[in-house]
């Protein structure tokens, strides 16, 4: 079982002009994400616009992730669909690719009771040998993992952890005490949260501002667990000033226009999210200058 922990870029998947992949500019970012001391890599992610990915392409770009990585780190490969069955043939793709750990979301549309979540994730755990990361990101699927039912689901040996989106710090918190006598990591998946995750027992998070500020974020963590608690605060706190800019658009849609104004020919997200304000784009130009100047990278 690969270790669950640290700080893991949902990593942005680069286009062309055309919204085709860009194979050789994910690549780049992959690599140049492990090269800044993250601790894994999560491809298909909502950074990664997996929700807008063909299944073809989504085989292009973890095949490609996990070449890329070549066993540097953990690849986190998100997996999750509506349906139990294309999520079990997700699954077993990504397995059969060479992916160490599965991200599965809760399915999205249609409302589903907390036993049809247990049952779809029983089944999904059933049917592949890796680890499982859940999903729970309420706001984008319309389904939240109760901690009750991630308790349940903890008792499973191959689900090994939860990423929470819910930006609730209750509901995390409850996560980790229900599961603290299991070997089951509580991930954040809000980046603000991620040292208090880790002051709380958690085991890290998987931050879309990573694709910004890959050392920045990797520093929580690192600082963290040498014991620099001020050291990691700092870290933590020097994102506050780009996360002020999700306020002009989707969060994926400013990460993503932020790396591109680094210097990097990612692209904009695939229509039709993709629109940033005149007003926001200024905000958010701004933003990274000044912390060019302060340093961050």
């Amino acid at each position: 079982m690969m270790e669950i922990k640290g700080i893991i870029p949902p990593v942005i998947t680069p286009m062309n002009e055309d919204e085709s992949i860009c194979l050789p500019e994910l690549r780049r970012q992959v690599s140049r994400l492990i090269q800044a001391g993250v601790h894994g890599i999560f491809a298909l992610g909502t950074n990664g616009e997996g929700y807008i990915l063909s299944e073809k392409e989504k085989e292009q770009v973890l095949d490609a992730v996990i070449e890329e990585t070549g066993g540097r780190v953990p690849v986190y490969a998100g997996t999750g669909c509506i349906s139990t069955k294309e999520t079990i043939r997700m699954s077993l793709l990504a397995e059969s690719l060479g992916a160490d750990i599965l991200s599965i979301i809760t399915p999205s549309f249609a409302a589903a009771s907390q036993e049809e979540l247990y049952e779809h994730y029983r089944r999904v755990a059933e049917s592949v040998k890796l680890p499982i990361v859940l999903y729970n990101i309420p706001a984008r699927t319309g389904n939240a993992i109760l901690p009750a039912t991630a308790a349940r689901l903890a008792e499973i040996d191959n689900i090994v952890g939860i990423k929470d989106s819910s930006g609730n710090f209750d509901n995390m918190l409850q996560y980790i005490e229900l599961t603290r006598h299991l070997d089951f990591k509580v991930l954040s998946g809000n980046d603000s949260l991620i040292l208090w995750n880790l002051l709380a027992g958690g085991a890290g998070g998987i931050a879309g501002c990573a694709n910004v500020y890959p050392r920045n974020m990797a520093a929580i963590y690192d600082r963290f667990c040498a014991g620099d608690l001020d050291g990691a605060r700092k870290a933590q706190d020097a994102i506050r000033s780009f996360r002020n800019c999700f306020r002009y658009g989707n969060p994926n849609t400013i990460v993503k226009a932020a790396v591109a104004m680094l210097g990097y020919p990612v692209g904009p997200c695939r229509a039709p999210f993709n629109r940033i304000s005149p007003e926001g784009r200024q905000a958010l130009e701004e933003v990274l200058r000044a912390n060019q100047e302060l340093g961050m990278e």
